[in-house]
């Protein structure tokens, strides 16, 4: 059995604004490491081969980073959009690079979740579905797309978000794709499998069902999100092969210099050649490469951009410095 994957990376991360001015937003730092090796570990870690991602905005500065894949365990490659194609145009775009396999995993590359991967591939063979969908819980689900789904988990409506939605279950994004489905998609066209895709197969009785999983979930699109994913890979709340063994409840870079009197907690990041002054404390944030933290400084859930140079006795709450 061999099962590929795409990985929608391609968004200019608009709501991530400053942060992505000149990173793309699968490629900020979560837990000491871009987000999208937190995504590509995952998929290798449930026997998949080979994943392609999809890119488009600064999609150049990928490629340095994760190369041929080799010391991640996966082949990876790279298809570029020079033009927003959608997320199902997207898709198709990416497929053209898979090698003929059995199932496709469809990754959106702005998720970070615990979900059971392997469970959900096991559901899409033991139903032959023609796509699965990864379904999480909220208890409001007017910001998200909502999925109406049967007693046997089969998928009965897919809709996008709505004032008064008929179901809790969202589309927490994570596909899978039986081959023959992304071929139907048009090539070269704007198609959004959530618009356009999903509704058509349901409506023309396609076997769609839903794999529901209700373990961590986040949507990783706004900075403060970033900040909580961070934390909560740091802290444990959500484990991940990506992020790099640490003690405790931080992780600190050996070449950075931090006082015996600052205290750093709460998941914080401390990067490299970074400096903390005297009694300063650094909660829940993130501290990019080479920054200098002044004495008697506050630092709570926020992100230093690297270099960035923070006088002593500044006070810094759920803020983004130095973008």
């Amino acid at each position: 059995m061999k099962i590929s994957a795409i990985l929608l990376v391609g968004g200019k991360g608009t709501r991530l604004m400053p942060l992505t001015q000149h990173t793309p937003k699968p490629m900020l730092e979560v837990a000491g490491v871009p987000f999208t090796e937190h995504q590509i570990r995952k998929a290798a870690k449930a026997g998949i081969s080979e994943i392609v991602l999809a890119t488009s905005y600064k999609a150049e500065l990928f490629e340095p980073y994760f190369g041929d894949g080799e010391k991640f365990g996966i082949k990876i490659k790279y298809a570029v959009e020079t033009t927003a194609l959608g997320t199902g145009g997207g898709i198709k775009n990416a497929a053209e690079l898979i090698e003929a396999c059995d199932q496709v995993v469809v990754f959106n590359g702005d998720v970070l979740s615990g979900h059971d991967l392997s469970s959900q591939i096991k559901l899409h063979q033991r139903n032959n579905a023609d796509v699965t969908l990864y379904l999480t819980e909220v208890l409001d689900a007017r910001a998200y797309g909502c999925v109406e789904i049967e007693n046997n988990n089969r998928v009965k409506s897919f809709l996008e978000k709505m004032d008064n939605p008929i179901s809790n279950l969202i589309n927490a994004g994570c596909y899978i794709f039986n081959p023959a489905i992304i071929n139907t998609i048009p090539k070269g066209q704007v198609v959004s499998v959530e618009r356009e895709t999903f509704p058509n197969l349901i409506a023309s009785n396609a076997k769609i069902f839903g794999f529901i999983d209700n373990s961590y979930w986040l949507d990783i699109g706004t900075p403060a999100a970033l900040v909580k994913a961070s934390a909560d890979l740091v802290i444990g709340k959500i484990e991940s092969a990506a992020t790099p063994e640490h003690k405790g409840e931080v992780l600190i870079s050996n070449t950075a210099q931090i006082s015996p009197t600052a205290l750093i907690k709460n998941g914080s990041v401390i990067g490299s050649e970074v400096v903390v002054g005297s009694r300063s404390e650094v909660s829940g944030s993130i501290i990019g490469k080479g920054a200098k933290i002044g004495d008697d400084c506050k630092i709570i859930d926020s992100i230093i951009a690297p270099n960035t140079q923070i006088s002593a006795g500044m006070l810094i709450f759920s803020n983004y410095l130095g973008f």
